[in-house]
């Protein structure tokens, strides 16, 4: 089968939506289906079979900067790539985002399938309903990663959702070779941007004791700012973006991954990958981490932007060798029901409904 994944967001950028659609397709492709990404790149792509369809523009999104190409050029290009491959299906992610998705969507004669990722409220949804509940028509079939997801796009498009959860490769984040540390280490990995807490999870530390190491993975807009606030604190550890292995490999050696996050989480794939990795988990008690981590059995969930909490809950679990050894026994095999393989095989059961 000839299958498309086209993503709005830039493949050469570290994202969720990104990270789904490359490695559905690796499987797609390892499966024997002649499966293409198709984005935005701002570099060389990332992989062989991706189709680059010209450089993104960040964009406020959701409380992030999302990096997309709403540009005519990127439009023309993405019509150029389906006329040229002669696809049997095409798979949009995030379908209505300005785009390569959008643009497929309106143009695509095969079969169109949508994955939606967000879940919040949307203002584009709002102010444009007309316009985008007309648009989200031309899909055949609408999938959505958690039931918030299909909540919001229920509320603001109508119709019905398949419920389809994100996917991870169980084996990278279960065979890594852990980072070596020195104490009790605690790590996060995220875009650094408010919604996602790191603050928060800084304020933490002041409150733990001083063997504590905090490993952060990844950058953003506030990584400056939150660097100078912590300068000359040998506890903790800033990686910058990493590699897909670099990230597994600090999971792998961290005693706790923590995501302190404050909202606008549809579904927690990175939960999933620190569970695989066999780290103790400690997160913020939100609808789309309660989707993948069961609270009390595969993780410990605290209010979201309570730093007193946060540190306490951390505190116990680096302090209790049996408590975590419990939290990742169950949420290891928990991490195992969403391998990546498992949801190429529910795609591909979709797709042959409509082909």
């Amino acid at each position: 089968m000839r299958i498309a994944q086209v993503c709005p967001y830039s493949l050469t950028l570290p994202g969720g939506v990104q990270g789904q659609v490359m490695g559905l397709t690796r499987v797609l492709r390892d499966l024997g289906h002649e499966a293409r990404v198709l984005g935005p790149c701002d570099g060389p792509p990332p992989e062989p079979w991706v189709t680059p369809l010209g450089l993104s523009i960040p964009t406020a999104s959701n409380g992030s900067l999302a990096p997309i190409a709403p540009d005519p050029s990127a439009a023309l290009r993405t019509i150029r790539a389906l006329r040229d491959e002669g696809f049997d299906i095409v798979h949009l992610h995030e379908p209505l985002v300005p785009g390569p998705t959008l643009t497929t969507l309106i143009v695509a004669e095969a079969p169109r399938v949508g994955t939606f990722h967000r879940a919040g409220a949307s203002m584009a949804y709002s102010r444009l309903r007309p316009a985008v509940r007309w648009a989200a028509r031309r899909l055949n079939l609408r999938c959505a990663v958690s039931r918030e997801a299909a909540a919001t796009a229920k509320a603001a498009l109508g119709g019905e959702y398949e419920l389809v959860f994100n996917g991870i490769d169980v084996d990278r984040f279960a065979k890594a070779q852990p980072r070596p540390t020195e104490g009790p280490t605690v790590c996060f990995i995220g875009r650094h941007e408010p919604r996602k807490g790191l603050a928060v999870l800084l304020d933490a530390m002041v409150l733990l004791p001083p063997e504590v190491r905090l490993w952060i993975g990844s950058d953003g807009p506030q990584t400056g700012e939150l660097q100078a606030r912590t300068a000359g604190d040998p506890r903790i550890t800033w990686f910058g973006r990493l590699t897909e292995d670099e990230k597994a490999s600090l999971l792998r050696g961290a005693d706790v991954f923590c995501a302190p996050s404050l909202g606008g989480e549809s579904f927690g794939v990175v939960l999933l990958e620190a569970m695989a990795a066999q780290v103790a988990v400690v997160a913020s008690d939100l609808p789309g981490y309660r989707a993948v981590a069961r609270p009390g059995s595969d993780a410990l969930l605290v209010p979201p932007g309570d730093a007193v909490a946060l540190a306490d809950t951390l505190r116990r679990v680096l302090a209790d060798a049996d408590l975590a050894g419990e939290l990742v026994a169950s949420a290891e095999q928990r991490a195992a029901s969403f391998a990546m393989e498992r949801l190429a095989d529910r795609y591909l059961e979709l797709y042959a409904r409509l082909v």
